[in-house]
């Protein structure tokens, strides 16, 4: 009969741990902003502008010198 304690023990453990991660990431699941939120519309464009931004600014720092005028003054344009 304490042969099976042994095996009960962790098991239960194991159970246990199972259950807390799930509880966890059902609330975390439950604290994300709803998909159509007009905030996460407005964070998600302004995200995607930077990220072209920071892609121009990469070229423009990769780029040869002779092109980097031309792009700077683009940029000042907008």
């Amino acid at each position: 009969m304490s042969s099976w304690i042994w095996v009960l023990i962790p098991l239960a453990a194991i159970c246990a741990g199972m259950l807390q991660s799930r509880y966890k990431h059902e609330r975390r699941m439950r604290a994300l902003p709803p998909a159509n939120d007009p905030e996460a519309d407005r964070l998600r464009a302004e995200v995607r502008d930077l990220k072209d931004r920071i892609a121009v600014l990469e070229r423009i720092a990769t780029d040869r010198s002779s092109t980097l005028d031309h792009e700077i003054e683009q940029l000042r344009d907008r």
